[in-house]
């Protein structure tokens, strides 16, 4: 069975693959559906893209000056491997015309190295230090695309979402924490259409392992005690990773440990069970039986009882994104929020905690009165049918931004959809177009289970801080 994650079919014709699925580019961005040729990866992230309303044209955003640059990847924890990554990969970058490229979990790239004439063709595409290449801002790319998936990849030549960057073939793979698992960037490797091959898909798997294997070292040689992370925003099953061990969650186990993690002080079975169970369903012996599994699974030395509480620092994502928020720090919150808290859970401590995160995270974004805090927001999944920060965008963004008329013309089709007035534009350029084909329409009835609503009482002025604070709860 084929590599899904290799651009080209052994014995493939690469010019052939490049005028194939670049006509099936030029159908999907005039509106037509993805066809069959184009792999599902690249499909799904042209999907991706073209959902968070990536301009097929544009070149990617330069996200940090020179000064934050310098200051920010002074103190990443990749910096800790750049030898790593020059031994590896640097000669070959110089040597074969290529470039090396080393980015962060949201897609600004911290180095980027290489043949001198390389990297001033890359320049024209802002393929650069301080640039932002995750897929929200940059379409579809090799570490864009690592990151989103968590898995290395190559993209070819016209898979790419942009025009400016199809004459390129790049190959990414993702680097984690190895002692938290958390997710720290990319390491990619970007050239000529003769990167499309096996060698450089193995070649940045590799130098991703040995940078981790490296990381891991450091951690030992200053004696670091391993914690735990638990990473549960975005997704129905939580992982945990403990002592270098990553656990993927079933779903209940993943509804309590999320719990747990609120609750440091510890639960008794009963407060349990009603957090995930709600009034009436409680059985006893139901949850000391959950619990029981969880604590097999993750060891005595993590899972207490009489209370059940965690005897490890837990690094839980959505905790760290309430203390962003509860430090103003807002920008770093919507960076940092990977979605909306277990999705498809329906256990009522969970579904409370979703909703209180999503409504105090929404309602920071929308107080910054920051056009590009309140664009994040709506090209994000769970924001693409928020009317009120729709709405908000249009106010902020000036007469001449490109982005305007596309605010305007999702204002009124969502308006349409939900059933209210839709005023008749000023700007006959402004008339709202109908859906793409191909692009899913934003409904409020078709959202997956669990997705919060935006409703005013999720985030209301002035409310407790129990109410606006989930650890608080």
């Amino acid at each position: 069975m084929p590599n899904p994650w290799l651009a080209l079919r052994f014995g493939a014709d690469p010019s052939e693959r490049i005028g194939q699925v670049g006509r099936a580019h030029e159908r999907f961005v005039t509106g037509d559906p993805v066809p069959d040729q184009v792999r599902d990866v690249v499909a799904d992230s042209w999907r991706r893209s073209a959902g968070a309303l990536v301009d097929p044209d544009a070149t990617a955003p330069i996200d940090l000056s020179d000064d934050e640059l310098e200051t920010y990847r002074a103190g990443h924890p990749l910096a800790a491997v750049l030898p790593v990554f020059r031994d590896l990969l640097g000669g070959i970058a110089d040597d074969g015309e290529h470039i090396m490229a080393v980015c962060d979990a949201h897609g600004r790239l911290l180095w980027v190295e290489g043949h001198p004439r390389v990297l001033h063709r890359a320049e024209a595409m802002n393929f650069v230090a301080g640039a932002r290449w995750d897929e929200r801002h940059a379409g579809t790319n090799a570490p864009g695309v690592a990151l989103a998936v968590d898995h290395s990849v190559q993209i070819f030549a016209t898979e790419h979402f942009s025009r400016l960057v199809q004459p390129w073939t790049c190959a990414a793979a993702p680097i984690h924490d190895p002692l938290t698992g958390r997710l720290l960037g990319a390491i990619d490797v970007t050239g000529g259409d003769h990167l499309a091959n096996p060698h450089s898909l193995a070649l940045v798997q590799a130098t991703a392992r040995a940078a981790e294997a490296h990381l891991a070292g450091l951690g030992r040689a200053v004696g670091t005690r391993p914690g735990a992370a638990l990473t549960a925003l975005g997704r129905d099953e939580a992982v945990l990773t403990v002592d270098g061990r990553r656990v993927r969650l079933g779903r209940r186990h993943s509804e309590l440990l999320v719990l747990l993690a609120c609750h440091p002080q510890g639960r008794s079975g009963d407060q349990l069970g009603l957090d995930v169970y709600g009034d009436g369903i409680l059985n006893p012996v139901t949850v000391r039986a959950e619990l029981s599994r969880l604590r097999r699974i993750l060891g005595p030395a993590v899972l207490d009882s009489r209370p059940y509480r965690l005897l490890v620092g837990l690094d839980a994502d959505f905790v760290a994104v309430t203390r962003l928020l509860d430090q103003g720090r807002v920008a770093e919150a919507l960076d940092a929020y990977g979605g909306p808290l277990l999705p498809g859970s329906d256990a009522p401590g969970v579904v409370r905690l979703r909703r209180l995160l999503d409504g105090q995270l929404r309602a920071g974004v929308l107080a910054t009165r920051d056009p590009a805090l309140l664009s994040a927001w709506t090209r994000a999944p769970w924001g693409g049918d928020d009317l009120q920060m729709w709405e908000a965008l249009t106010t902020l963004l000036p007469s001449g931004s490109p982005r305007r008329p596309l605010a305007l013309d999702r204002v009124h089709r969502l308006r349409g959809e939900y059933g209210l007035p839709v005023p008749a534009p000023a700007d006959p350029a402004h008339r709202p177009q109908a859906a793409r084909s191909g692009t899913p329409a934003h409904r409020p009835d078709t959202a997956r289970p669990g997705t919060p609503v935006h409703r005013p009482d999720t985030a209301r002025p002035g409310a407790p801080a129990a109410e606006r604070n989930p650890r608080a709860t």
